[in-house]
C-alpha cells in the first residue's frame, strides 16, 4: 500500500474515530433527539463558520442549481442525526451504531443510480456480511422490544445517512469538505429551529458542555474529514472502510459508560470488523 493511498486510509479512520463519539454523547446527553440535534448543528455551524473566515475560504455556491441538493442532502442529514439519536436512547451505543451500518448496503446498490457508476457484486458479498453481523445482533424480533425498536431508527438512519453521501458525492470535487459540511448545518439549524419554542430546552445549560463537544469534534472536525475523503474512494468503499465506527463506539462505550457488550455483539461486531480490512485492501488504486 503506497505511502499516499495510507494517509488517506489513515485519515478517513480518522474521521470515522471521531464521528464515533456521537454514540456515546447521544445516549449520554438528557435531551430529547431533536433539540440536541438543533444545538449540535448550531453550535458547529459557528465553528465551521469562524474557521472558514480564519482560512479565507469562499463560502459563495458555484451555481444557483446546487441549492436544491444541498438543501436535501441537509435535510436527510437531519433526519440521519435525528433517528440515530432514538435508536441510541432506545438500544445502546453498540445496537444504535452496528444497526446504523446497513448503510453500506444501501449505498452499494443505489451509487450505481445515483452516480452511474458501475456496479461492483464485491459489495453484495461485503454488505452479506454486515447484515449478517447485524441479525447476529437482533433478540427475538418484537416491535414492542426497544432493541429491535432502536435498531429499526438505526436502519431508517442509515437510509438517510447513505441518500446524503450519495448526493454531496457529486459536488465534493467542486467545493471544500468544509464548506459542504457548513451548508448542511445551517439547512439542519433553519430546519431544526421550531424546537426552541415547541420542546422543552430548559437543560441545555447543564449539557452545554457535552453539546459544544458534540459540535466540535464528532461534527466540525469528524464529518468535515469524511466529506474531504469522498474526493478519493467511492461512497461504497468510504462506507464499508467507515463501518469500523461501531467498533470505536463500543470501545468508547465500554470505557465511559460501562456498556459492556455481549457474545453476539463482539461476533457481530467483528464480521463489520472484517469488512473493513477487506475493503481497505481491494481499494488500492
Amino acid at each position: 500500500m503506497n505511502n499516499s493511498h495510507f494517509k488517506r486510509i489513515l485519515g478517513l479512520l480518522l474521521a470515522t474515530f471521531f464521528i464515533s463519539t456521537s454514540g456515546v454523547l447521544g445516549r449520554y446527553i438528557a435531551m430529547l433527539p431533536e433539540v440536541s440535534i438543533f444545538f449540535r448543528a448550531a453550535f458547529a455551524m459557528v465553528i465551521l463558520y469562524v474557521f472558514l473566515k480564519l482560512k479565507k475560504e469562499s463560502l459563495s455556491l458555484k451555481s444557483k442549481k446546487h441549492i436544491s441538493p444541498f438543501v436535501i442532502a441537509g435535510i436527510f442529514m437531519g433526519i440521519h442525526w435525528i433517528t440515530y439519536f432514538y435508536a441510541l436512547k432506545l438500544s445502546n451505543v453498540a445496537i444504535g451504531m452496528l444497526s446504523l451500518y446497513t448503510f453500506p448496503v444501501f449505498i452499494a446498490f443505489l451509487e450505481p443510480v445515483f452516480l452511474k457508476v458501475k456496479f461492483n457484486p464485491i459489495y453484495i458479498v461485503l454488505g452479506v456480511l454486515v447484515l449478517l453481523g447485524l441479525y447476529i445482533l437482533s433478540p427475538e424480533f418484537s416491535f414492542g422490544n426497544t432493541t429491535v425498536q432502536g435498531m429499526v431508527f438505526g436502519i431508517v438512519s442509515a437510509l438517510c445517512y447513505a441518500f446524503r453521501i450519495l448526493i454531496l458525492k457529486r459536488y465534493v470535487s467542486q467545493y471544500n469538505g468544509v464548506v459542504l459540511m457548513l451548508y448542511q448545518t445551517v439547512i439542519i439549524t433553519i430546519c431544526l429551529s421550531p424546537v426552541l419554542f415547541l420542546r422543552d430546552i430548559s437543560g441545555v445549560v447543564e449539557q452545554l458542555p457535552y453539546l459544544l463537544l458534540l459540535a466540535f469534534l464528532t461534527t466540525a472536525i469528524g464529518h468535515s474529514l469524511m466529506v474531504y475523503s469522498l474526493q478519493f474512494f467511492s461512497a461504497s468503499t468510504t462506507s464499508i472502510i467507515s463501518s469500523v465506527q461501531p467498533i470505536f463506539g463500543i470501545i468508547l462505550a465500554l470505557i465511559f459508560l460501562n456498556e459492556i457488550p455481549k457474545i453476539n455483539t463482539l461476533l457481530g461486531g467483528g464480521l463489520i470488523l472484517a469488512t473493513v480490512v477487506i475493503e481497505s485492501i481491494r481499494s488500492k488504486r
